[in-house]
């Protein structure tokens, strides 16, 4: 697309009446195009409705007519969540309009430059601690994205003092065209978002246009250990980054533990730059958040603050410091000598199998949600070795049930979906209780999204500490 400037005069339709398409709304109005926002739901549903149509945009709520895109429309700029099956965005394509999400536009007008940070998972805790380290080393970040601040409103506000920390999901990149980050991070890669992308390949060429605009003058940071990362960087034509949780490297961020054996003690973060020179970081057992896949995120992290600029003595105290993210392995409570963590924001099952191995106690796992087509059978080894009893709710109890049985858990027990969801989880959250013995986790990890049953992973996972509390 061209600069949003540029639309000064022309029409513009923003699908989606999220926090994202009213900051692109209200930006295109106030460079003088002619804005449409359309929503499904109803008017009553669109608070901002109202704020936006006094600023002379035009709203259009209960559904999607045809008739909103036509010849004349310049732009089309897709909420990330809605899908390129939508009968109104294929006649966009029909009609060869340009179709974008917000971080296409927002990339035009963002003056500092941008960290984008993405992958099936880690994502959020990632692009938090690099946003601390930047705040630790003085640089003034912004963080934004799929994090939470629409990252149009958070890019009108940004200098070339400041730094954009931007997390990205595979949504808002596949509505990319000429995003280019100067710094981007590949996390790792799962099967998830199926029912979205359609295939695998589909998800992890949306992933890959992180970097596709990249040049020789910029950074790309990868995980040496994930398959399809290493393939990807192959047409990576930034400067690579490396990091690794499994092997030392030549050059990059990893997990070194020579000259001390073998012991999870005695693993230690390190940056080795360029000349081979070892720049130790922390021992891994004084991360702030426990598990190995925060180690991996702890990599990623430092790679990136690395590549901006930061000095380890910035990078360590916040590694040290930082206890998590809200929903991402969130301590909640303890009742009996039985503890409850929160891990709503684990959407697929590799993010359930990574938290179920973080806790290192027996687990009590409440699982389930929508239903996107996955078979779940990936989570049997982590559900033999760590899991004593399951508890399923949603769309997917069944199939979680299932596999429970499969990895030889005899303790499952399902909640009625026919009731309200915040009861559903009250009843879950019981039943966990009443399965756990003194030392045990009930570990609320779904595997799944939350759309059947919750607004959000958020709110899905505010309901279970609610829960939790009312013991």
């Amino acid at each position: 697309m061209n600069h949003p400037s540029d639309y000064r005069g022309k029409e513009v339709v923003v699908l989606g009446l999220a926090r994202s398409g009213v900051a692109v709304a209200k930006l295109f109005r106030e460079l003088g195009a002619v804005v449409t926002v359309n929503d499904k739901k109803e008017r009553r549903e669109c608070p901002e409705a109202d704020q936006l149509e006094a600023l002379g945009i035009s709203v259009v709520c209960g559904g999607h007519p045809e008739t909103l895109v036509h010849p004349g429309v310049s732009l089309l700029v897709k909420n990330p969540g809605i899908p390129y099956s939508l009968s109104l965005v294929q006649r966009a394509q029909s009609f060869g309009i340009e179709i974008v999400t917000e971080v296409e536009v927002a990339y035009h007008i963002c003056r500092a430059p941008i960290i984008g940070i993405t992958g099936s998972n880690g994502k959020t805790t990632t692009t938090t601690w690099i946003g601390k380290m930047l705040e630790a080393a003085g640089r003034a970040p912004i963080v934004a994205g799929n994090i939470g601040r629409a990252l149009c409103e958070a890019a009108q506000e940004a200098s070339e003092n400041n730094w954009m920390v931007v997390e990205l999901s595979s949504f808002q990149l596949k509505g990319t065209k000429s995003f280019r980050p100067c710094i981007s991070c590949l996390l790792n890669v799962a099967e998830t978002h199926l029912d979205y992308h359609g295939t695998m390949e589909d998800y992890i060429a949306s992933k890959a246009k992180l970097f596709a605009n990249q040049t020789e003058e910029d950074v790309a940071v990868i995980n040496g250990d994930d398959d399809v990362c290493r393939r990807l960087q192959d047409a990576v034509k930034a400067s690579l980054l490396p990091f690794s949780a499994k092997r030392e490297l030549s050059y990059g961020v990893f997990i070194s533990s020579r000259g001390k054996g073998k012991n999870a003690d005695d693993r230690r973060i390190v940056y080795r730059d360029r000349n081979g020179t070892d720049h130790p970081v922390l021992p891994v057992s004084e991360l702030g958040v426990p598990g190995d896949f925060n180690a991996e995120n702890a990599l990623a992290a430092t790679a990136v603050a690395i590549a901006a600029g930061v000095g380890i003595e910035a990078i360590a105290p916040v590694l040290r410091e930082f206890r998590g993210v809200e929903h991402r392995l969130e301590f909640v409570a303890v009742r009996n000598e039985v503890a409850f963590y929160n891990n709503s924001k684990a959407t697929n099952p590799a993010a359930t199998a990574k938290a179920i191995e973080a806790i290192g106690k027996p687990v009590v796992l409440i699982a389930g949600g929508l239903d996107r087509g996955l078979d779940f059978m990936d989570l049997i080894p982590c559900l033999k070795d760590k899991v004593k009893a399951v508890v399923t709710l949603g769309e997917t109890k069944e199939k979680i049930g299932r596999v429970a049985e499969l990895a030889g858990i005899s303790l499952i027990k399902s909640v009625d979906n026919g009731i309200d969801a915040a009861e559903a989880m009250g009843q879950a959250v019981k039943a966990a209780y009443a399965f756990a013995e003194k030392g045990d986790v009930v570990l609320l990890s779904p595997a799944c999204a939350s759309w059947d049953m919750y607004a959000s992973y958020e709110e899905r996972g505010r309901i279970f500490k609610e829960s939790v509390h009312n013991l």
